[in-house]
């Protein structure tokens, strides 16, 4: 389930980084950043 919502959020992300403007690309960077350090936590166990 997980990963599935990681695929499509990652989907979007790369139309969003395609269409977007420099400073947005770089929004976007940050997001999936700030994503894939939450999902690994989740998915780890380490809550805190």
């Amino acid at each position: 389930m997980l990963y599935t919502i990681a695929i499509v959020m990652l989907i979007l992300w790369l139309l969003g980084l395609v269409t977007s403007t420099t400073l947005g690309g770089f929004i976007h960077i940050l997001l999936v950043i700030a994503i894939v350090v939450v999902l690994l936590q989740v998915i780890s166990g380490r809550r805190g």
